[in-house]
């Protein structure tokens, strides 16, 4: 026997959460999607949340941590800002320690300034006011509602998510889809939030698979696969959830790209039931499994029973520390705005011709073509010169745990990386956590293929391992 006890990950620490409903108003802007035939929100599928985590030291002592889950695919520069300054001052959280994340469901349209001026933009002002008021209101909430609590973490594996840099053999191109022959990450982690008196606090579920069940098809607002998976574990365990997306840039459903919101909820329910299973599989609070020696009977047997934590494994689950930093990567050449304005103009004439004619895969095309386009005008706004980009990042140990967040959108490597570097620590990845400009951060030997993830990237070769790099040595000054 090499161990007689096995740890389980545990952070003790004060926790609060507070949710609000921001589901944005039919008719608003919704497209996401190039292929898309409509503008506007014809329905609601699910209601989109707003959560906030508000986490502190044990003994109350220093600025805290403010976590906010955001329903929608992410924000631009200047409204990301304002929404972590509306949270800081109603918290009272320092706004470096404002971290806000996003679900990253394509179903809920950009809420950026370039689309206020297309069909049901107009909208899209007002909605925002709204959104920084409910942060502002939760952010409060859950930092006056903080209480001690134990975080229990578990591992699971769920396979609901599929590599999706798919090799078109017929045509020898590379599509953005379901690619069976390379294996995913399914790596799933939960945590069980336990207050003082045993009670169920809330459930937290990282899991890495881009929310694009629903695609062009889809004319509802919808937080994905989300929805269904956190109404069918707060159903089984009677708590909120609060999913955190896991770094996700080449993961996406395995049945995915579709209109029809029932495969959205079934998505969901997988990744719920490898939740629960996993939560299943945690004992009491504040206990690891140890060996208590041996029984006879008809073989003499080996006991094993959950110990509660001595002194010295409460001081280490209650430690708190980490803090933001910027790693600066290298950035390839950007592309001329003059250029991109011609391309613009030009797509959205051959689009309109196409729709008068009723050729409607071209027009289908030529408005796919467009809004490349008015994405990569939208973000160059935000691009700095001088050769490199800067990506932000937070590291936090939370006890037994790591909490790990980036900007931009990195290939799951980040996550299956160091947690392969840190084999002895329980490491939640967040992306998303602004720098939506600098978009996918692919591995070295991805790039040059002819992958769609290259294309909207800012990053050169090498952009992916760098930033892996300064994570993990911003980790071995926590832990």
């Amino acid at each position: 026997m090499t161990t007689t006890t096995r740890k389980t990950p545990t952070s003790r620490l004060r926790f609060g959460t507070a949710r609000a409903d921001i589901t944005q108003p039919v008719g608003i802007y919704h497209r996401m999607w190039g292929a898309a035939s409509h503008d506007k929100a014809a329905g609601v599928h699910r209601p989109l949340f707003a959560d906030a985590l508000a986490l502190f030291p044990i003994s109350g002592d220093g600025p805290g941590l403010l976590r906010l889950l955001i329903d929608l695919v992410g924000l631009g520069k200047n409204e990301l800002d304002a929404l972590t300054q509306s949270a800081a001052d109603a918290s009272g959280i320092p706004a470096q320690n404002v971290v806000v994340t996003f679900s990253h469901t394509h179903s809920a349209g950009m809420m950026t300034p370039d689309r206020i001026p297309l069909p049901g933009g107009d909208l899209i002002p007002g909605y925002l006011t709204e959104l920084n008021a409910a942060v502002a209101r939760i952010s409060r909430k859950a930092v006056d509602g903080t209480q001690e609590a134990t975080i229990s973490y578990a591992k699971g594996h769920c396979g609901m998510a599929a590599n999706r840099d798919c090799w078109d053999d017929e045509r020898e191109i590379f599509v953005c889809g379901y690619n069976h022959s390379t294996p995913a990450d399914d790596t799933l982690l939960v945590g069980r939030v336990t207050g003082t008196d045993g009670v169920l606090l809330a459930t937290l579920v990282n899991y890495a698979c881009h929310p694009t069940t629903l695609a062009w098809d889809n004319q509802l607002i919808s937080p994905d696969y989300v929805g269904s998976l956190r109404e069918t574990v707060e159903e089984a365990t009677g708590a909120v959830c609060l999913f955190l997306l896991g770094a996700c840039g080449e993961l996406g459903p395995t049945n995915g790209f579709v209109g029809d919101t029932a495969v959205a909820d079934r998505n969901g329910r997988e990744v719920a039931y490898a939740a629960l299973s996993a939560l299943s599989s945690l004992g009491p609070p504040a206990a690891d499994f140890a060996y208590t020696g041996p029984v006879v009977s008809g073989a003499t047997l080996g006991a094993w029973d959950f110990a509660p934590h001595d002194d010295t494994r409460i001081d280490q689950s209650s430690r708190m520390n980490g803090g933001l930093f910027a790693v600066h990567l290298p950035a390839k050449p950007m592309p001329n705005p003059d250029t991109l304005s011609a391309d613009l103009e030009e797509w959205e004439t051959r689009w309109q011709d196409a729709v008068n004619e009723g050729q409607d895969e071209t027009a289908r095309n030529a408005r796919a073509h467009a809004e490349r386009a008015r994405r990569w005008l939208a973000r160059l706004r935000h691009i700095p010169t001088g050769g490199t980009a800067p990506v932000h990042c937070t590291v936090w140990r939370l006890g037994d745990a790591l909490w790990i967040t980036c900007g931009g959108e990195p290939y799951s490597l980040l996550q299956t990386e160091l947690r392969r570097r840190f084999p002895d620590e329980t490491i939640f990845v967040s992306p998303l956590s602004g720098d939506m400009h600098v978009a996918y951060l692919l591995p070295r030997d991805r790039y040059g293929l002819g992958l769609y993830q290259e294309e909207p990237s800012i990053l050169a070769p090498g952009c992916l391992e760098a930033l892996i790099d300064a994570i993990a040595e911003k980790i071995q000054t926590v832990i």
